[in-house]
């Protein structure tokens, strides 16, 4: 189980990187005036330090796992 971890952590930490940050898209609040309904999204920003740290936390699992064993 810690090896699945690991290389999903391996993986997302990867593809922020390359990216230099990743921006995820979700639902906002929606507004209501009167018969008007709009739809709002809210972004959120992943910065590429986010990405580091999941790829370093991936590799030490994957090493401290290993060694356990």
């Amino acid at each position: 189980m810690r090896g699945i971890i690991a290389i999903v952590l391996i993986t997302l930490g990867l593809v922020v990187l390359a990216y230099s940050g990743f921006t995820l898209v979700t639902p906002g609040k929606p507004i209501n005036i009167g018969s008007v309904h709009i739809e709002t999204t809210q972004r959120h920003f992943i910065p590429p330090i986010a990405g580091a740290i999941a790829l370093v936390g991936g590799i030490l699992l994957l090493v401290v796992g290993n060694k356990r064993s």
